[in-house]
Order: C-alpha cells, then structure tokens, then sequence
C-alpha cells in the first residue's frame, strides 16, 4: 500500500490539473444563438427617442460579432449559462427599442430562455406574439410599459415553470386606454397552468369580467396586482387568505365589489390597496392579525363604522389612506401607537369629536389629511410644532377653529397646507416664515381687509397652487402689476370684493380664476404672455373695453373661457386654430356685436356655448351642429334673425346628434319650426337611467409632491314667466329646448314627440298655428310645457294627462276651445294655466263646461322659479399615488344647485 502512494499522488496532480484547466476554459456563446440575437437586433429602431426611461440607453448597440466582443455572452442585457453557453437571460429593459414584433422574430429561437425582459421600449401596439410558447423554460417574462396591444395570446397560459409574470401599463396615453385585453377563459387557464406562479402584474390590461375563483388556488403567489383591469363582480375573498400572499393591488376597478373578511391567523400581507372600488361594510377586528402590514390603501370605497382599536397591532404601519369612505366615530386616541406613521389620510369621512393631541407624538409623520369631516373645536398650530417631518397638513372643511399665535414658529417647511374653511379671520402669521410652500389653500374663510405684502413675498420660486377665494378681501396692501409667484398654474382669487386692475400672472399660469370681484378696467394686453393658460374665469366683475386682439396666443391651450357680465364691447376677436381643446365659451351678458367666430366650428371637444344678452347679429349657427360633443347652446336675448336652418338628414351633417339644451329666447327667428332638428336631436330621444350627475369636464395636474383635479360645472338659465334665478349645475341628464319670444309660424310637428328624454319644452310668445300635437304625451319625462301666447287652436289632447311628471304648463293666450283634461296633474293646475283662452272651460277655471262657474282651484304646486345654472369650480388636491381632497362649495340639487353669491 506505501508502494503505491507516488501513483496515487501523481493520479490527484493529473486531476486537479484537469480542473484547473477546465475552469479556466470559457464556454462562448453558440453561434446560431448570436446570429439570432443579431437578427432580433436589426428587425427594430434603436434609438433614444424611443426611451421610455431617462435613464434608459441602447443596449443593443454594444452588439457585434466580430473584433473584440464578438461573443455576444458579454453583450450588455445577455447572459449565458456557464456550463452550456446558452443563452438564459436578455434583459432589454429600457433599452429605447421600436418597431413591430411577431412570431417570425429571431427572438424565439433562443428556446433555452429563463428570463426575458422587454419592458418599457416600444413594440409600436404590436400583439404579443404566440409563439412566447416556444420558450418554455421561461421563468421569468417581463413585458409591461411596452406597447403590447390586442388580445393576449392563449399560448402564454403553456408557460408552466413562469414564476414572474408582468404584463402591466400598456396603455395608450393620449387616449388614456388599456391596450391589452385578457380573455376571462385565457385567465383561468393561466390560474390553472401556472401553478409555480409567485409574481402577477396585470395592470391596466383590460379583463372586464370577474375574476375566477381558481386565482386563489395559486398558493405560491406573493404578489397580485390587477389594477385599473375593469373588474366586476365580488371579489373572491379566498385570495385574501392565499398563505404566502404579501402584496394585493385591486385599485380603480370601480365595478368591483368585495370586503375584507376575517383574519383568524397572522397574515403575511404587507401591502392592501383596494383604492377606487366598491368594497364596503366594516373594517374586521381581525384586520388586528395582519401585523406585518405597512402599506394599507382603502380610499374612495364605501367601507363604514369605526375605526377598530385593532389597528394598534399594525406596529409596521407608515402609509393609512382611509379616505372617502363613510367611517364614523372619534378619531381615536391609541393612533399615537403607530409610530412608524409617515402618511394618514382620513379625509372625507364622518369622523366627529375634536382632533387629539395625541398626534403629535407621531413623529414620523409627514403627510396627514384630516379635511372633509365634521371634526370640530380649537386647532392649535403648536400642536403640530414637534412633527419636524410634516410636510403636508389639510385641515379644510371641517367644523375647525384654527389659531396660529403670532409668535408661533415653525422648524419644518411645509409644502402643502389646506386651510379651507377654517374660520380664519386672518392670514397665518406662521406663514410668513415658509418659503418651499407649493399648494396654500385659505379660501371659504372670513379673512378682511387687504392681501398683506409679506404673502407676495413667501414661496416665490415654488408655489404652484394658491387658492384664497371665498372671503372678503377687497384688494391688495401693495397693488402688484405682475404676481410674483414664477411657478404658478392654479391661482383662485374669486368670491371677494377685489377693487382695482387685474393683476398679470406669470406665463406658467393654467388656471386664473378671479370672478364675482369688483374689478374694473380693462384686460391688459400682457395677459397674452400666458400662453398656457387652460382656464380663465373672469366673470361678475366690472370689466370694460375691447378684447384684445392677443387673446389668439392662447387660444391652442385654452380649454375654458369665461367672461360673464362684465361690461365688454366690440366684436369677438378670437380665432381657434385646430390643434385647440376649447370645451366652454362663455360671454353671455355684456355687450359685444357682430357675428359668432366662425372658427369655432373647428373646435372639436367643444360642449358649451353661451353668448346670451348681448348684441350680437347673426343667422342661426347651423356650422356648430357636426361638433361631436356639443351639449349646450344658449344664444338667448341678442339680435339672431333669420329661419333655424335644418340640418342635411341624409348625410348627418350638422344634426347637433349631442346637443341637450338650447336656449334661442329672445330673438328674431322666424319661420316653422325646424322639424328636422328635432329628429337628428339624439340626445334628447333617450330617458335617463343613471343616478345623479353634474355636466361637468375634470382636470388633473401633477405637481412635484401632489396634484390637484378641478371639475368645472356647467351652468343654464330657464327662463320662467319673466323670472330667472341662478343655479351652479346642470343635471348631467337635463334636456330642454326654449325657443321662446321669437316670430316662429307653422305648425307644432308630430315629430317632436320623439324626444322623450326631454325636460323642458317653451314655445311660447311665437305665432304657432294648429293643434298641440297629441304626440307630446309620447314625451314621458316633460316637467315642463309653455305653449302660452300663440295662435294655437283645437282641444287639449288628452294624451297629455300621460306627462306625470308635468309641474308646470301653460297654454293661456291662444285660441283652444272644450273641455280641460281632468285627473292626474292637471288638477294641480290653476287658472294662469288656461287663461285667454274664451273657449276653455273645466274646474280650474272659474267657467264650467255645463255653463255654471266653478270656484278658483288652489295648485299643490308652487310655479318654478327659473333656474339658471352657473359654472363652479370645485377644487380637489390629489397626492402622489393616492388622494386625498378638499371640495369647496359643493351643494346637492335634484336638477340644479343654487349659486350662492354675496
């Protein structure tokens, strides 16, 4: 045995020799893999135009065959297997690729694939293609904010060993549309095949069904996100109990409903976001056992009752959104136990009591939004004085008293700070000292007196949002020409009694809202330099003059333009190019002349137009009628002459297929009454079947640490019996045509009783012939018919005693005759009803058919006042990710809501 120990060690030399040259030996990559790779390559564009990412750069550049890095193992974004020399991986994310993909691509030859990662480039809305079954060794595939488009392919549910999946954020952003679409058969295969399946995005790709209860059958999955997929249904709450599931996203699927069940046991979930669903009931106690939860999103839901006492084993917690819901109670006091709190949203919720002092021991705590409750009592500002992370506090619209001692100051810099509502008589002497402030909102307080100085001096490099309407400011302690803020979009001056000139925001400005003011003046000429500006309400001042010519600048981004009584003069000067968003125009009730801009006609998201009570002369606006969207039109008291052209049937064009309201009172029309608008008024044909809604168009604005949406409200004026009163909405439903005070002839057409979503009908004070049409009885949903003042002769048709929702009707002054319908509404009708009318006779008035005279009838209806609707904004901040919010001035109005105005 010691004879043979030189063999043995020479033997052990040979062997480690053999390692050590076979480690040193570097398998390369296949040749038929690299060729492929080169072919992938050059079948699409590489360039930084197509980044998605800024950090983004073409990878595939590097990628040569010859020379130095010729083997495409050390091309950047491959990797290879060390033993085999296949390749394994390709990670082209943010690799700034475009062009076309389908399954002929050289890509799927590489059939020894693990992880594939295509995301954010752009495929230019190619389907993905079916042949992703032939690399069924993935593991991993990776194809989100790529441009993908169309249905999902079946094939993909064969890829078994998929461990990631990410088909998320293939939208179209212009159009703000899901580009994917998931058959609800392919998602089952999928929940059934993949059975290793740890990681699912499948965001904003559209599923539109429910979801299959087979997806709880994943029991290796950690992550489930799904949102905006259009989701209906309930929810299986099964998933929720899935052993290893960590993160559920279900946000923006507003059809979507579900609770949150029982957790009998601890609970790996870490992140729940159900944001902008239907989910409701209680929050469970049990909600308790998820202690490792760190992230909890349930706003905009219709979750109710208290808040569990529960949540103080939710010791991980640094992000509670529970806004817009209807939670109730206290906010409780054991909320200081969460001391990794960095963000708590309870806004828009009916939590009352006072806010306790117990949160200022969250020290940790950066945003907090307590807006929109019934909370009430004293705010001190010291109590938050410690919260040196604080950067973000709304108060707004509570029940709040908030004192801010003079000599209070403040370490932190806060950035947004909603103080809306609150009582305030004053402007916080706190703020003088905050110079990083980006969105300030004081408005629907009592603050006197002038805008001191020192806030044109505070946060001028960074506010972006200032909002101090609805108090009694009448002006500033130092006039400025110019505002000082150079980061301005949004600034709110309306509901006040400003005197003087209008001040000229910076050219970064949006959004100008300055109506119901005393301002007077005319618009200076360096307005124009705005050339941004989306919104501008100047309306319910003393303004005067000409508009200036300059108002073109602006005319591509301008999407609503409001100068409502003022005291304008001269002609419309405004000429919109194609590329504009013009959505309302409205200078009713000054004094221009002349025609209608004919360029609006090229205004292709225009809703509304109201030019009434001026002097405008002009024919009836036939060119407006092919706009796709356009709602409402109110040319009412001006000098229109001329027949209310008819629009071309046979080929649609200028039919006004959207219009709801039109308002043409007050003018000089004359000739019948266009029957063929009254068939091409497709809008006006259908009865309603939602709930209640306001005309309304939202806007959304990011900003650096938040954002804000505004809903603009459309607004009308029906005229009643010489009365009119203003109203801030319209129903989103509402239908009236008045087309009163004209010198319209002819007959009523039988036609018109095809609009049987219509709610309000005036005819009068024309000279109308003929009978009133049986056909109007057709017209179910009418609260409103004034035939009063025309030459209409014949019986009442009974047909009308079908309008059970009639609350007002007029047929006096015209030449009818016989027996007035009796029974349902028309025995609430009174004698102004009828009156003028010497053939007439019934129990409203006081001449009875049989020749006897009957007593006066009382009506159980009080006569409608006018309503008359105004724009309103309603204001909305909306943080990073999630919301949170402060509403100003909304009012709830079956039809319309009263505009308040001091």
């Amino acid at each position: 045995m010691f004879l043979n120990f030189p063999l043995i060690l020479l033997s052990l030399f040979h062997l480690l020799l053999a390692v050590e040259i076979s480690s040193s030996v570097r398998l390369v990559c296949r040749s038929n893999e690299s060729l492929a790779l080169l072919q992938f390559k050059e079948s699409l564009i590489s360039s930084r135009d197509a980044c998605k990412d800024p950090f983004g750069y073409p990878k595939v550049e590097s990628w040569k065959l010859h020379g130095k890095g010729g083997d495409c193992c050390s091309w950047d974004g491959v990797e290879c297997d060390e033993r085999s020399g296949h390749v394994v991986g390709l990670n082209l994310s943010n690799s700034c690729l475009y062009g076309s993909f389908n399954s002929s691509n050289s890509l799927f030859q590489l059939v020894h694939l693990r992880m594939l990662d295509l995301s954010n480039n752009d495929f230019n809305l190619s389907e993905i293609p079916s042949a992703i079954s032939n690399l069924s060794r993935l593991t991993s595939l990776r194809l989100s904010n790529s441009s993908f488009s169309g249905q999902i392919p079946s094939q993909l549910s064969h890829l078994s060993n998929l461990s990631f999946l990410d088909l998320s954020y293939n939208i179209d952003i212009i159009y703000e549309e899901n580009l994917l679409e998931l058959k609800t058969s392919i998602l089952r295969n999928l929940a059934k095949n993949l059975k290793s399946l740890e990681i699912l995005h499948l965001d904003y790709v559209n599923v539109s069904s429910e979801l299959p209860e087979t997806l709880a059958n994943l029991s290796s999955l950690t992550t489930l996100s799904l949102e905006n997929c259009g989701l209906s249904g309930e929810f299986p709450p099964s998933i929720f109990h899935l052993p290893n599931l960590q993160f559920l996203n279900v946000q923006y699927n507003v059809d979507l409903t579900g609770f949150i069940p029982e957790f009998h046991s601890s609970s790996p979930l870490k992140s729940l976001r159900l944001r902008s669903t239907n989910f409701s009931g209680q929050l469970p106690s049990s909600i308790g056992n998820i202690n490792s939860l760190y992230d909890m999103v349930i706003s905009y839901c219709n979750f109710s009752g208290p808040i569990p006492s529960s949540f103080t084993n939710l010791t991980q917690l640094s992000y509670l959104d529970l806004s817009h819901n209807r939670l109730t109670g206290e906010i409780p006091l054991w909320i200081m136990k969460l001391t990794k709190l960095k963000r708590l949203y309870l806004s828009f919720n009916e939590f009352q009591g006072t806010i306790p002092t117990a949160i200022s021991e969250l020290m940790n705590l950066e945003y907090l939004d307590l807006a929109s409750n019934r909370l009430n009592g004293t705010v001190d500002m010291d109590m938050f004085r410690n919260l040196r992370n604080l950067t973000l506090l709304l108060l707004s619209s509570n029940a709040l008293s908030l004192v801010s001692k003079p000599s209070s100051t403040f370490v932190q810099k806060f950035h947004v700070l909603g103080f809306g509502s609150c009582n305030l008589t004053k402007f916080p002497s706190f703020l003088q000292n905050q110079n990083e402030l980006q969105w300030l909102d004081l408005s629907n307080n009592s603050i006197h007196g002038l805008i001191p100085k020192w806030i044109l001096n505070i946060s001028k490099e960074t506010m972006q949002y200032l909002n101090l309407g609805q108090n009694f400011l009448t002006g500033f302690e130092q006039s400025p020409l110019f505002l000082p803020w150079s980061a301005l979009e949004v600034i709110s001056l309306g509901y006040n009694n400003l005197q003087g000139s209008i001040p000229v925001p910076p050219p970064s400005t949006m959004v100008y809202i300055l109506n119901d003011n005393e301002l007077t003046g005319e618009i200076p000429r360096s307005i124009c330099s705005l050339n941004q500006l989306n919104t501008l309400d100047l309306s319910y001042n003393k303004l005067s003059g000409l508009l200036p010519p300059c108002f073109n600048n602006f005319s591509n981004s301008l999407t609503y333009l409001k100068l409502r009584k003022n005291h304008f003069y001269g002609t419309i000067p405004l000429t919109f190019t194609k590329e504009n968003g013009l959505k309302m125009f409205d200078l009713s009730e000054n004094q221009f002349k002349g025609q209608i801009p004919r360029s609006l006609a090229i205004c292709t998201m225009l809703e509304y137009v109201d030019l009434s009570s001026n002097q405008i002369n002009d024919t009836f606006p036939f060119w407006l009628g092919n706009l796709p969207y356009f709602k409402v039109l109110i040319l009412r008291a001006n000098q229109f002459h001329g027949a209310i052209k008819s629009p071309d049937l046979e080929t649609s064009i200028y039919g006004f297929p959207a219009l709801q309201i039109i308002d043409l009172s007050y003018n000089d029309f004359s000739g019948p009454l266009p029957s063929s608008y009254f068939q091409s008024w497709n809008a006006m044909k259908f009865v309603p079947t939602g709930g209640l809604a306001y005309m309304k168009a939202p806007m959304y604005l990011k900003m650096e640490s938040c954002g804000w949406i505004n809903q603009f409200h459309y607004s009308f004026l029906l005229m009643n019996k010489g009365t009119e009163t203003e109203y801030d909405k319209i129903n989103e439903f509402l239908t009236v045509i008045d087309l009163s005070s004209n010198r319209l002839d002819g007959n009523i057409p039988e036609c018109i009783g095809n609009l049987q979503g219509l709610y309000s009908l005036n005819l009068s004070h024309n000279i109308l012939t003929g009978h009133i049409v049986p056909s109007l009885g057709n017209i179910t949903m009418l609260e409103s018919l004034d035939l009063s003042h025309n030459e209409l002769t014949g019986e009442i048709p009974q047909e009308l005693k079908q309008l059970k929702s009639l609350s007002s009707f007029y047929v006096s002054y015209n030449h009818l005759r016989g027996v007035i319908p009796k029974g349902e509404q028309f025995d609430t009708f009174d004698a102004n009803s009828f009156d003028g009318n010497p053939g007439l006779c019934g129990k409203q008035l006081s001449k009875g058919c049989d020749g006897s005279e009957n007593p006066p009838t009382s009506t159980a209806f009080e006569e409608d006042e006018g309503s008359i609707f105004e724009f309103e904004l309603e204001w909305r901040i909306v943080v990073v990710g999630f919301s949170t919010g402060i509403a100003v001035g909304v009012g709830i109005g079956y039809w319309f809501t009263t505009r308040k105005r001091s």
